[in-house]
Order: C-alpha cells, then sequence, then structure tokens
C-alpha cells in the first residue's frame, strides 16, 4: 500500500495546494512515485500543473462515483515520477450526491486499495477548505494528515476545532489516522510569526514538523507557469525548504 497523506484545513489561503504541488514535486524528485488527487472543486492543483479543468473528459469525481478507476483518470504530469487524478467544478454536485449515501466516506479508500502494489509509494490528498463529503473521503483514506498552519492569529485558534474533527474521524472511520502540523508562510522578520510559532510549539510540541516553510513569492509564482517550484525555480529558498520536508516526512513515515 501506498503511504497516503491528506493536506487539509478548514481555513482557504494557507498554502494547502502549494504544499500538495511542491511536497509532491519534491518526493518525486528524491525518486519517489507520486499520485496527486485534487479533491477540491476549485480545481486549482489541476490547474497549477498547467491542466485545464473544462478540457476534462474524465476526473477523480468519476472515481468516487464508481464509474472509473483511478488508473483510469490519472495522467502523467511534465514531473517524471509525479501523477494527477484531476478535478473540475463538477465535484461541487458530487459533494451534495454523495452524502447520505451508505458508506460514501469509504469510497476512495476502497479505490486506493485497488491500485497494485508498487504502483505509487506516495498518494498526496488536496482537500478543499470545508469539510464535507470530499475532505471526509480523503480523512478516511489517509494515514497522515498534515495540516498547513500559517503564523496568523485566527489560522492557529482554528486548529483547536479541525482537531477534534480529527478525534470523531479516529472514532468513526480511521482510527490509524495521524496527524502533523506543518508551518507555512512563515515571515522570519515578523515578530508576530516567531511568537505565534512558540505558542504552537508549547500547544502542539512533537505533532509540529521541524520545516518551516518561508514566504517564498516564487512558490506563488508558479502555478502561473504549470509547473512545481522544483521546475520552476529549483534554487528558490522555498524549493529548498520542501525538500527538507519531504526528507523529514520519508523520515517520519518509516520510523
Amino acid at each position: 500500500m501506498a503511504l497516503t497523506i491528506a493536506i487539509s484545513s478548514q481555513k482557504g489561503g494557507v498554502a494547502k495546494t502549494t504544499t500538495s504541488l511542491s511536497l509532491g514535486a519534491c518526493l518525486a524528485e528524491q525518486g519517489h512515485s507520486v499520485l496527486l488527487v485534487d479533491l477540491d472543486p476549485q480545481a486549482n492543483l489541476t490547474q497549477s500543473l498547467g491542466i485545464d479543468p473544462d478540457s476534462l473528459r474524465r476526473m477523480i469525481g468519476d472515481v468516487l462515483l464508481d464509474q472509473a478507476s483511478l488508473l483510469a483518470v490519472s495522467r502523467e504530469s511534465a514531473v517524471f515520477n509525479l501523477d494527477l487524478a484531476p478535478a473540475n467544478r463538477g465535484l461541487l454536485v458530487l459533494d451534495k450526491v454523495l452524502y447520505g449515501r451508505p458508506g460514501y466516506e469509504f469510497r476512495l479508500k476502497t479505490h486506493l486499495q485497488t491500485l497494485q502494489a508498487g504502483c505509487y509509494q506516495v498518494v498526496i490528498l488536496d482537500c478543499p477548505p470545508a469539510l464535507g463529503t470530499l475532505t471526509l473521503n480523503a480523512l478516511t483514506a489517509a494515514d497522515l494528515l498534515i495540516i498547513p498552519v500559517p503564523c496568523e492569529y485566527y489560522a492557529a485558534r482554528s486548529l483547536r476545532s479541525y482537531l477534534d474533527v480529527v478525534r470523531l474521524v479516529n472514532r468513526h472511520s480511521n482510527p490509524g489516522l495521524t496527524c502533523r502540523l506543518l508551518v507555512t508562510l512563515f515571515d522570519r522578520r515578523n515578530r508576530v510569526s516567531h511568537i505565534i510559532l512558540e505558542q504552537l510549539k508549547k500547544a502542539y510540541g512533537a505533532a509540529l514538523f521541524n520545516t518551516l516553510i518561508p514566504i517564498d513569492v516564487r512558490l506563488r509564482e508558479s502555478p502561473i507557469f504549470g509547473k512545481p517550484i522544483t521546475q520552476y525555480a529549483p534554487n528558490a529558498r522555498g524549493a529548498q525548504h520542501y525538500r527538507a520536508l519531504a526528507a523529514e516526512l520519508m523520515a517520519y513515515a518509516q520510523a
């Protein structure tokens, strides 16, 4: 079975999709075969790899409706070792269609289990900034949840309620789900960033990754050109930090 990672937060603008794309590309660069799964109706991850969502004939929604397999909807990206199961706006309707169907939260997990052994070593699930059927499918399927947390007051406060959701998932659909926190958009020149970082360390300790993701304009630019940071600006600070995160993640997974 592949290591399955959900990247999720109830807040928007926390570098969730940036982390999905950049972490996936860095893992691929380090020799791991990676499948990115775009579960967000905004399809930002799909667009970040230069794919027009409106041109898709098949997408991840077809998998969740049991109309196609993950392999059937996935496509190669321009990055070696990195594939994508894309999304489009059709997921907005799907989120409502699935709700209430028996076992709806297990659909993605079931399809991931049907992937052939060795097909992918890592699967990364990019979730929408809302707790609906798509996010619940991701949390139920994942081995690890990464919550991006910018060093901002309201983002740090929202963590408590989201961690309550994780505990509910642990009790009802995925007792094996573990959780780590990733500090993003860190501004070393900003005193508030350092204060909130210290508060996060005191409150969550070992749940925090050691790697911090700094503010880097190159990370914001790379999706415009349909490339991950490893190809758009491989020597940028953001690329270096995501490479460090990829190494830390795999060390954690293998421990």
